[in-house]
């Protein structure tokens, strides 16, 4: 299936809006100490603004694993993008699978709040990078 390019970059806006919405979600879950909602929300807040990069690029998957894999091999092994965005996005990802997932995680706040910076640093990258970088 194709997209329009006004439909593929108003998705793409609509992205990016999602993770700019999760960091002021994860403001309020740690706020309120709900850290393993802030971790699934700094989690989702980086799938959204790559999957506003794939869109970009003209990568489709419903497959959290297929993305992360295309992210790394396209813009960490490509080096479009520094080594510790990858590992980055991937640590999320994994502390969010346990912190669903898991029983009995204990969480630590320095974590998420360390968590959260990187969280932040990431969407302004690849926001930067999708608004800066031509296909």
């Amino acid at each position: 299936m194709t997209i329009k390019d006004d439909d593929r970059n108003s998705l793409i806006n609509y992205r990016i809006e999602l993770s700019h919405e999760s960091i002021d979600e994860v403001k309020l879950q740690i706020e309120h100490n709900k850290l393993r909602v802030a971790i699934n929300r700094i989690y989702y807040g980086m799938f959204y603004i790559v999957t506003a990069l794939a869109l970009k690029y003209g990568f489709t998957t419903s497959k959290h694993n297929q993305l992360l894999g295309w992210f790394n091999k396209t813009f960490i092994k490509g080096k479009l993008m520094p080594q510790k965005y990858g590992e980055i996005l991937q640590n999320s990802f994994n502390k969010r699978n346990n912190a669903d997932y898991g029983d009995f995680v204990i969480i630590e706040k320095d974590e998420v709040f360390k968590m959260f910076d990187d969280m932040k640093d990431f969407i302004a990258t690849i926001e930067n990078f999708i608004r800066n970088n031509s296909e």
